[in-house]
């Protein structure tokens, strides 16, 4: 177990450095993902299946849904080419330098309590309680909420996206309103280009 934990300690720093390292947004992406999957196999290695298994979670989630993203929308195509990753690189250099050596100092000058009596039979639920104390109920409700908001938030913007309403190549002049993805017949809608003869509702213009 002591080697596979600074197996992946090494692995968590090595991907950590690599993000700032690599040439491109979506490279950096998964390298952070490496990284962060990394510190949350060692939490399970030591016993902290909650926190483990939620780090792994979210992070996996977060680092996918971030490359959706830069693939949809960044200008740069899916973040692959290289462009500049770090701005005044000295500066940066030197605070990050610097708060690695804080930290590492306070690791091993820190006076560690020594543990008092057992460990308890349901360490999950203990640092649930440790952490969101009577407020629990609250933090479910919301969590609810916030996944409502998620799911309601994507079945908003997919029924009706851009390449169906103005086609898989982005040309048709007028949209089809409603699109094809909500569900409602879409009349023929005549368009003219130059001459040609007028596209119909699925069909795209050239």
């Amino acid at each position: 177990m002591a080697v596979a934990f600074w197996i992946l300690a090494v692995v968590s720093v090595a991907a950590g450095i690599a993000v700032f390292v690599v040439d491109s947004m979506a490279r950096a992406t998964f390298a952070l993902l490496a990284s962060l999957l990394a510190v949350g196999l060692a939490f399970l290695l030591i016993d902290l299946e909650y926190l483990g298994v939620l780090i792994i979670l979210m992070m996996v989630m977060e680092m996918l849904i971030m490359a959706v993203f830069m693939i949809m929308y960044m200008m740069n195509p899916a973040g692959l080419m290289p462009m500049k990753m770090v701005h005044n690189n000295r500066g940066a250099l030197i605070i990050s330098a610097a708060v690695f050596v804080l930290l590492v100092a306070g690791i091993f000058l820190t006076s560690w309590p020594q543990r008092g009596g057992e460990p308890p039979a349901d360490p999950t639920r203990q640092l649930g309680l440790a952490i969101m104390g009577p407020k629990m109920l609250v933090m479910m409700v919301i969590g609810v909420a916030i996944l409502a908001t998620m799911i309601s938030t994507v079945v908003l913007a997919t029924h009706r996206g851009r390449y169906d309403r103005y086609g898989d190549d982005q040309r048709r002049r007028r949209p089809l309103d409603p699109g094809p993805g909500s569900g409602t017949p879409v009349p023929a809608a005549p368009e003219h280009h130059g001459g040609h003869a007028s596209a119909g509702p699925g069909e795209e213009t050239r």
